[in-house]
C-alpha cells in the first residue's frame, strides 16, 4: 500500500463508521490531508462538537484528546498514538497547585489549555494563547497565578500590566530552548523577513517578533500579509504548510531545534490502524474527573474564550 491509497482508505472508513478525525497544526501533511478539522487544540474540540461523529481520533497529545472527551463525554475519544504526551501538561499535578491554594488564597489560578484533566480540575479558568490576554482582562480579579507556563505567562503580564500575575517555572521546553541568539541570527540572514513567534518562547525571543500569536494566528499572519519572507518561530512543520499554502512566498525556521517530538510520534500508519479499530489509546474518564475538570473550561467561555 502506498501512501495516496493508505489516504483513501482512512477517507473512506472514516466515513464508513462516521468517524471524526482531528489533526493538530503540527502534525505532518500526509495526515493533514486525511483530516475534518486541522488547527489549535481547543479549536479543534469545538468543531468536533459540532461534527455529529460517532468517534473521534485526535491526532495530536494526550491533554488534547481529554479535552475533547471532556466536553464530549458520550463521544468514544481515540488518541492516534498512545504514547504522544506534552512534557509541559505534565510538569504540575493538582497536588502541587492545591498546596499553592492554601499558600495564595486570594488569586486565581488561570491555566494554559495545555495542561492534564487533573490539573485542570483545581484551577478556576483556562486559556488558550489566543485568548489568554482577552480573558484576564475581562476577570474581575486582580490577582492571578498563571500556570504552567512562565513564558506566554510573562507575555500576558506585558500586555495586562493592571493585573497582579504570579508565574511559575514551567513552559515547552520546544519553544523555550529557543535564544535571543538565533533569533537575531535568523534575522540577520534573512533581513527582509518578518519574524512571527509563539509566545511560548523565551521573553527576548518574543521582543525580536514582528508578530507574536497562536499557531492558527501564525499562519492566519502569514497568509495574508503583503510580506513576501517570514521566519518561523514555533514547530518546524508550519514551515512545510506554509510554502504549500503559499508558494509565492519565502518561509524559513527560527531553529532547526523546533521540533516537538511527542507530535512526531503519530504516522499516517497510526491514524489508519485507528479507524480499522485496532490502533489508538481510548480516553476514558470518570464522570467526577469530566464535571471537575470541565468548570475552568466552561469559566473559559463565559469569559468569551
Amino acid at each position: 500500500m502506498n501512501l495516496q491509497e493508505m489516504q483513501q482508505e482512512i477517507i473512506r472508513l472514516k466515513r464508513e463508521k462516521n468517524i471524526c478525525i482531528l489533526v493538530h497544526a503540527y502534525q505532518s501533511h500526509d495526515i493533514w490531508e486525511v483530516a475534518d478539522f486541522i488547527g489549535d487544540s481547543f479549536g479543534l474540540t469545538q468543531q468536533a462538537a459540532k461534527s455529529g461523529a460517532d468517534t473521534i481520533i485526535m491526532c495530536g497529545v494526550l491533554f488534547m484528546a481529554e479535552t475533547v472527551k471532556m466536553l464530549m463525554p458520550e463521544k468514544r475519544v481515540l488518541l492516534a498514538n498512545g504514547d504522544a504526551g506534552c512534557p509541559m501538561a505534565e510538569q504540575m499535578d493538582s497536588a502541587m497547585i492545591a498546596q499553592m491554594r492554601k499558600k495564595m488564597p486570594d488569586h486565581k489560578v488561570v491555566a494554559y489549555i495545555n495542561t492534564t484533566a487533573e490539573l485542570k480540575t483545581v484551577c478556576d479558568v483556562c486559556v488558550t494563547s489566543s485568548s489568554a490576554v482577552k480573558i484576564i482582562r475581562a476577570m474581575p480579579e486582580q490577582k492571578i497565578l498563571f500556570i504552567p507556563d512562565c513564558n506566554l505567562g510573562a507575555w500576558v503580564k506585558e500586555q495586562v500590566p493592571e493585573k497582579d500575575i504570579t508565574l511559575l517555572n514551567g513552559g515547552c521546553p520546544t519553544h523555550a530552548r529557543i535564544t535571543a541568539a538565533e533569533a537575531k541570527a535568523a534575522k540577520a540572514a534573512h533581513p527582509e523577513a518578518l519574524l512571527l513567534v509563539h509566545p511560548e518562547c523565551r521573553a527576548e525571543v518574543t521582543a525580536l517578533a514582528d508578530y507574536a500569536g497562536s499557531t492558527t494566528e501564525i499562519m492566519k499572519y502569514a497568509k495574508e500579509s503583503d510580506a513576501k519572507e517570514f521566519i518561523i518561530g514555533t514547530e518546524t512543520s508550519i514551515v512545510q504548510h506554509l510554502q504549500l499554502a503559499c508558494p509565492e512566498k519565502r518561509f524559513y525556521a527560527l531553529s532547526k531545534d523546533l521540533i516537538c517530538k511527542n507530535m512526531k510520534l503519530t504516522t499516517l500508519g497510526d491514524v489508519y490502524d485507528c479507524v480499522r479499530g485496532i490502533g489508538g489509546r481510548e480516553i476514558e474518564m470518570d464522570a467526577e474527573t469530566i464535571a471537575a475538570a470541565r468548570r475552568p473550561i466552561d469559566a473559559m467561555l463565559a469569559y468569551g474564550g
